[in-house]
C-alpha cells in the first residue's frame, strides 16, 4: 500500500479564510503535503475558477462545508459539482451528496466552544442520518478554542500547536458505537482559516497560520494505486478519485504531526494468508490476527475493541490474536500524548 499525507477542512478567501488558494497550496507544498482538501462554506467557486489542480507536489481538491438554515450540522462534502440548498434539512443534503456519488464527513460534531462570542459552536444534531461517509474525529481549531481562557490565551495564541492534545472522548465514543452497525470512516481536520485577531488591544496576530496548521492534525491515506502527477483534466480527476476512494473505504488514519511524523504506521489484519486493511470487514476464525507497525519508534499501542481498551503494549510493533467479534482500532500514544488514531477493522460483525 502506498501512503499519501494530506490536510483536510481548509477555508480560503472564497469564504471566511484569509488566504488565497494558491498561497495556501504553496504552504502545503512547502511542508511536504501530498494533498489538501479545500472546504469553503457553501461555495464551489474554487472549483468553478479552476483552482483544483497541482501546485508543485501538492494536489488541491475542492469540496465544500455545507450547513443547514440554523448554521448547524456542518458537513464536509468532497466530490460534489453543486452545493445543495442550505434551506433543506441536514439529513436530506447528506443523502443528496451520497446519491450524487460524492462523499462527506460530519464536521466538529460535538463542538462546545464558548471562548469567543463571534465564533459560537456548530455541533451536529441529525444523528438519525445513515448516509454520511464518516466523521471528523479530531478538529484542530475546535479543540484549540474549547481550551481557550483569559488566563491562557497569550500562550494559546503564541503556541497554537502545543494546546492540541487529542480528539474529544464523546466523539470517539459515538464513532465506536456507529462502527458496530456499519463502517463509519474517521478523519482529522485542521479547520484552517488563518484568522487575524487583535491581541491585548494593540497588535494583530494570525492565530492559525496555514503553514503552522499543516504541521498538526493530518489524514494519511493508503492506496494500492500510485497517484500520478499530471496537469490534464483527466489526470487531475484520476488522482482526486484515488484519494476519495481511499477516504471512502476507510483506508486511512489520523495523526498529530506535532508529536512526530507518523508516516509508515500500519494497522492491518491477517486471516488464512489474506490481508485486511483499515476500513475492512474481516471474517473471524482461529487464524485471525491484527498487526501494528510504528514508524521506527516505540510507543504505547492501545488496542480498542468496541470502544474499550483491551490491551496496551509499549513497543514499536505488536501482534494480537483475535478470538471475539467486534470493531477494532488502535490508538498510539507518544511521550504520553495522543499521536495516531487508526480506522476500524470490523471483525466478524
Amino acid at each position: 500500500m502506498l501512503e499519501y499525507i494530506g490536510a483536510l477542512h481548509i477555508h480560503s478567501t472564497f469564504s471566511d479564510g484569509s488566504g488565497k488558494v494558491d498561497e495556501i497550496a504553496g504552504f502545503a507544498d512547502e511542508v511536504g503535503l501530498d494533498f489538501i482538501v479545500l472546504t469553503d462554506h457553501n461555495t464551489l467557486r474554487a472549483l468553478e475558477e479552476n483552482f483544483e489542480k497541482w501546485y508543485g507536489n501538492t494536489l488541491v481538491i475542492v469540496g465544500a462545508e455545507i450547513n443547514d438554515k440554523h448554521n448547524l450540522n456542518h458537513y464536509l462534502a468532497i466530490g460534489i459539482n453543486k452545493t445543495p440548498s442550505t434551506r433543506i434539512p441536514a439529513k436530506k443534503y447528506v443523502k443528496q451528496i451520497k446519491d450524487s456519488g460524492a462523499i462527506g464527513f460530519l464536521a466538529h460534531p460535538h463542538e462546545k466552544r464558548s471562548s469567543m462570542k463571534e465564533h459560537p459552536p456548530y455541533p451536529w444534531t441529525e444523528w438519525d442520518s445513515e448516509d454520511f461517509t464518516g466523521i471528523e474525529i479530531w478538529n484542530h481549531m475546535s479543540e484549540w478554542m474549547e481550551g481557550l481562557t483569559e488566563q491562557n490565551k497569550y500562550n494559546f495564541f503564541v503556541h497554537p500547536l502545543r494546546s492540541v492534545i487529542g480528539p474529544p472522548e464523546e466523539t470517539l465514543k459515538i464513532w465506536d458505537e456507529l462502527n458496530l452497525r456499519r463502517k463509519v470512516v474517521g478523519i482529522g481536520g485542521v479547520d484552517a482559516h488563518a484568522h487575524k485577531i487583535n491581541l491585548l488591544g494593540f497588535f494583530e496576530v494570525e492565530v492559525f497560520p496555514y503553514k503552522i496548521l499543516f504541521k498538526s492534525v493530518r489524514t494519511h491515506i493508503l492506496t494500492g494505486e500510485r497517484i500520478e502527477k499530471g496537469e490534464s483534466e483527466s489526470e487531475i480527476f484520476s488522482a482526486k478519485k484515488n484519494i476519495m476512494q481511499a477516504l471512502e473505504k476507510g483506508n486511512c488514519f489520523v495523526s498529530n504531526y506535532y508529536r512526530g511524523d507518523a508516516k509508515g504506521f500500519r494497522f492491518f489484519g491477517e486471516n488464512s494468508g489474506k490481508l485486511y486493511h483499515m476500513g475492512s470487514n474481516m471474517p473471524l476464525s482461529e487464524k485471525t490476527k491484527l498487526n501494528i507497525l510504528l514508524p521506527n519508534v516505540s510507543g504505547s499501542i492501545r488496542l480498542i475493541k468496541n470502544g474499550k481498551i483491551i490491551e496496551v503494549i509499549e513497543n514499536p510493533e505488536a501482534e494480537f490474536i483475535i478470538t471475539q467479534p467486534g470493531a477494532y482500532r488502535v490508538e498510539i500514544y507518544k511521550d504520553n500524548f495522543p499521536w495516531i488514531y487508526s480506522n476500524h477493522i470490523r471483525i466478524g460483525i
